[in-house]
């Protein structure tokens, strides 16, 4: 019998705290994202765009989405601590979004925006671990 034929799986303590440590995360990045967005929508020269980058995008138009990409990051990474199923495979998706929205935030702020989606796929790892999220 392998291991998830008719038995539940216990997450590994390594797999549980990641799965705590990644929620925690989600709530840093989402608070640090939206004070970027804000920053941005307030002053739009305050980011310096290194030149000849492939995606020139306004500023002040990323500073909406990593306002409104934050708060929600947040949230998700609240209802996460809390226990809620459904958070766990929103948290996964926003991760995926919240690095990509990253990939495009590279000429602005380059060492950040690879932080920010380090972190993202640890919180992606964390949350896809066998047993952490429960339906």
């Amino acid at each position: 019998m392998g291991q998830y034929e008719g038995t539940a799986v216990e997450p590994s303590s390594w797999a549980a705290g990641g799965a705590i440590f990644a929620a925690t995360i989600m709530i840093m990045v989402g608070i640090f994202q939206a004070l970027a967005g804000i920053a941005a929508i307030a002053n739009d020269e305050f980011f310096v765009v290194t030149r000849n980058y492939t995606f020139d995008l306004d500023v002040t138009a990323w500073g909406w989405i990593h306002l409104i990409l934050g708060i929600v990051v947040a949230l998700a990474g609240f209802y996460l601590l809390m226990g809620r199923a459904w958070a766990g495979i929103v948290a996964i998706t926003l991760a995926v979004f919240s690095a990509i929205s990253q990939f495009f935030f590279i000429p602005y702020y380059p060492w950040w925006a690879l932080l920010i989606i380090a972190l993202d796929v640890f919180v992606i790892w964390a949350l896809t671990r066998p047993g952490v999220i429960r339906a």
